[in-house]
């Protein structure tokens, strides 16, 4: 009878690793999923450039990339006026 409940036990126990391996493979394959990696792409640039508490755009944030794409176009203009008088 011993090794009828440990044959019954090694059996729960597999199915419990089964259980959980499948709820961890579910868990990959949403993670991996394009739309989901997307989703949580868009949802991080949101939260640089919108106030999660208001729903307001954030400025600062803006106006801070903005200048950063204003600066690299006048370096790349600078830059191809530069190599154009050589």
């Amino acid at each position: 009878m011993a090794k009828a409940d440990r044959n019954s036990a090694l059996e729960r126990e597999i199915e419990e690793t089964r259980e959980r391996l499948s709820g961890t493979i579910d868990q990959l394959v949403y993670r991996a999923n394009p739309k989901t990696i997307a989703s949580r792409q868009v949802a991080a640039v949101k939260a640089v450039y919108v106030d999660p508490r208001t729903g307001q755009p954030n400025t600062a944030n803006i106006g801070k990339t903005a200048g950063a794409v204003l600066a690299t176009v006048v370096l790349f203009v600078a830059l191809r006026k530069l190599s154009s008088r050589s």
